[in-house]
């Protein structure tokens, strides 16, 4: 039985394109202190762009 492809994942982040980093501490209502960092080759996707696009806007 044939199945569908899947996306291209990013090389960069292997499709775990946001991710949550603490602080290692709490703010003062207890919660834990994070900030979200997105992977700079796919701007937060998790896929890889068509080879076609980047070609063409980089030619512009």
């Amino acid at each position: 039985m044939t199945q569908k492809a899947l996306g291209q994942l990013c090389a960069n982040c292997a499709g775990h394109a946001s991710v949550a980093i603490t602080f290692g501490g709490r703010d003062h209502t207890g919660r834990l202190r994070t900030i979200t960092a997105h992977c700079p080759a796919c701007h937060g996707t998790g896929k890889r762009l068509a080879l076609r696009f980047v070609i063409t806007s980089a030619g512009r």
